[in-house]
């Protein structure tokens, strides 16, 4: 954990420093890639639509790839593109050497299904492991592709945690197959008890409070109160909402997430700010797995650290 902002409390975690630590990280192993086996990584990412945030979350996708040395490419598709055209260049992606890790950015437009999607992608190409093999391999233990969030999301939170998380009780709040899903099979392998909560659970505050690791994942603006924190907590905000914000002017917003920052970080023992948390380890942690791909689709091991 570095130095905070004065901007926050000292109990921040500072997504910006560590995503660029493991970015320079990517870039050394990219670099030796290339010097010992002739191999460039690459990255594509299809967009279909022009969904404004998914355009600025690809664009930052390429700048980060290309600054780590990778190669990479970026497809993007009319919004009134039909499923099968989708499914034919993930057909495409899935049989182009150059391609080592490939995703399709989400949401896609209504005419396309996103599981039929996720189920067309090549497991050992799922830059964001969503397919079905990853997912059950990584539940089963397995060596996986594992999805950028979560794997941001335990990086951060074994930092806060001096690297050591054993013995820890982790709640979850959010059960989707993104996030919750995945976080919670990570912080297993961590050796950690882990519940998994959601919108049907029971006196959510009350399960809240119990968690000495407490990940937020249910996108609803500022739903974790300060006083659903343990003291001493580590707190993970994966929500990224935009709500109104009339004192910017009318009709400006800002981002918030999941959990009531001010609050919970007078409470928290270490907390993810929004935006600064999160967010800035998914594209890190994308690159990191399109190296791992390249890797294991070349035969070539990887360092233990790595």
């Amino acid at each position: 954990m570095s130095a905070p902002s004065p901007a926050f409390p000292t109990n921040i975690i500072d997504g910006k420093t560590i995503a660029t630590a493991l970015k320079a990280r990517v870039a050394t192993e990219v670099a030796r890639l290339k010097a010992e086996h002739g191999l460039t990584p690459g990255l594509a990412v299809v967009l279909v639509g022009n969904d404004p945030a998914s355009e600025v979350y690809v664009r930052n996708k390429g700048i980060a790839t290309r600054e780590a040395g990778m190669n990479s490419y970026e497809f993007k598709l009319p919004a009134e593109t039909s499923e099968a055209d989708v499914l034919a260049k993930v057909r495409a992606l899935n049989a182009d050497p150059a391609v080592h890790g490939f995703l399709v950015q989400f949401p896609v437009p209504d005419q396309i299904s996103q599981q039929a999607v996720i189920d067309a992608i090549d497991p050992a190409k799922d830059a964001d492991g969503l397919h079905p093999l990853n997912a059950g391999r990584l539940a089963s233990g397995l060596p996986a592709m594992v999805p950028a969030t979560p794997e941001g999301c335990l990086i951060m939170a074994k930092l806060a945690a001096g690297g050591d998380l054993t013995g820890r009780h982790a709640v979850i709040i959010g059960r989707s197959n993104l996030v919750g899903k995945p976080v919670a099979q990570l912080l297993l392998r961590e050796n950690c008890t882990v519940t998994i909560a959601h919108s049907r659970s029971r006196d959510l505050a009350s399960l809240a409070r119990q968690a000495d690791i407490l990940v937020a994942a249910v996108g609803r603006p500022n739903m974790v109160k300060g006083d659903w924190v343990k003291p001493g907590a580590i707190v993970i905000d994966v929500g990224i909402n935009r709500v109104p914000a009339p004192e910017k002017g009318e009709g400006k917003t800002r981002l918030v997430g999941d959990v009531a920052f001010d609050e919970a970080a007078k409470v928290a023992g270490a907390i993810t700010p929004v935006p600064g948390g999160v967010g800035l380890m998914t594209v890190a942690c994308l690159m990191r797995n399109t190296v791992i791909a390249a890797c294991r689709q070349n035969g070539i091991a990887l360092p233990g650290d790595f």
